[in-house]
């Protein structure tokens, strides 16, 4: 009989949150997240240096023996929903997640864990975006020893110092930035930018085969992105609560409206149930007890209460919420980019279907 997984938070795991909070508190205000949107140079180094340099944050799954911390994704996912509540635009869902996950699936490393859990170097897995685990993914053609293709939808490319390759050899390799051309497209989410990678002859180290390793990857990154949309959504409702609280018409506080009330406590019971989904889906990957379901699960339920949670931050704002000075639009945005990441919910709805025998009608 499997053991009950207790998905309340440890005291390790709150200190780690507190910890987290702070520092972004001090390099991801939101002046400063809208300033950076809107310049060159949207993803913020100097607090990924603080999350990595100061806090170890980028080798989190690495093993200790691979020069990383050996935690679990517990941890990672308090993580996230503290970098979710802040929108902070740095690459820890695609580096610290996806691609080490990625190289902890091959059979080869080539030191690379160490240097992703270092933050020595960031790392992308140069897969779309979109794709739901398990699902096809596109390769590029590995000819005379040389990788040959383009990619599009590659989230944090920009800022990657090495890219993780699938071609049609069924390989993974690992390419430096330096030896491929990198394209922003437009983005939605201006935190988390996607770009197109051309690699025209460009050398790669074989690190293992794509498949695999591109599976635990994308099955990973959806399981924790739900933790990422909890800290979205939560931050959303608390600010709303609190502007509610504050904002005053005919002499009395918006928030003592009936009707606002009920649409806050519908919200409230999507976020909670949320944040049951995500720990549950973080718990499975830590464990290994039934984590296709539990991801399929959480990420049926998240996409769709992120959304919502935004939407009705920015309604309920009324005109300030509007503006493009206020955050909201920050959060609206990447809750809606989540919404299609790893797959949408009805991907994820379908999966869980097929999972648990549950026939169409």
């Amino acid at each position: 009989m499997k053991a009950q997984s207790d998905l309340l938070y440890s005291e390790e795991e709150e200190a780690l949150r507190a910890a987290v909070r702070d520092l972004l508190a001090d390099h991801c205000d939101a002046p400063g997240v809208i300033a950076r949107t809107e310049s060159d140079a949207p993803h913020d180094l100097a607090a990924w240096k603080a999350l990595t340099d100061g806090m170890g944050l980028a080798g989190l799954l690495v093993p200790e023996e691979q020069g990383g911390q050996g935690a679990t994704h517990r941890e990672v996912a308090v993580v996230l929903e503290e970098l979710g509540r802040a929108v902070a635009p740095v690459p820890f869902l695609t580096s610290a997640v996806v691609a080490t996950e990625a190289l902890l699936g091959c059979e080869t490393d080539a030191g690379l864990p160490a240097e992703l859990a270092s933050g020595r170097r960031i790392g992308a897995l140069a897969v779309a975006l979109n794709v739901v685990p398990g699902g096809a993914f596109k390769a590029v053609r590995h000819e005379g020893g040389a990788l040959h293709g383009e990619l599009t939808g590659i989230a944090d490319a920009a800022v990657a110092d090495v890219l993780l390759v699938p071609a049609d050899d069924g390989g993974l390799y690992a390419v430096d930035s330096d030896a491929v051309t990198v394209t922003p497209q437009t983005s939605l989410d201006l935190t988390r930018p996607v770009a197109t990678v051309r690699l025209d002859g460009a050398s790669g180290r074989l690190l293992g085969a794509a498949e695999p390793a591109v599976r635990r990857a994308l099955r990973a990154g959806a399981g924790l992105l739900a933790s990422e949309q909890f800290g979205l959504a939560e931050w959303t409702l608390t600010e709303t609560v609190r502007y509610l609280k504050d904002r005053k018409q005919f002499n009395r506080p918006v928030g003592g409206f009936q009707a606002l009330k009920h649409r806050l406590a519908q919200l409230w019971l999507e976020v909670v149930n949320l944040r049951a989904a995500a720990r549950g889906a973080a718990d499975a990957l830590a464990t290994g007890n039934d984590v296709d379901v539990a991801v399929a699960v959480a990420q049926a339920y998240a996409a769709p209460v992120a959304v919502h949670a935004a939407e009705e931050a920015l309604q309920l704002h009324a005109g300030i919420g509007m503006t493009w000075e206020h955050p909201v639009h920050l959060y609206l945005k990447r809750a809606k980019a989540d919404s299609i990441a790893y797959g949408t919910a009805g991907a994820h709805r379908a999966a869980l279907a097929e999972l648990v025998d549950l026939q169409a009608p």
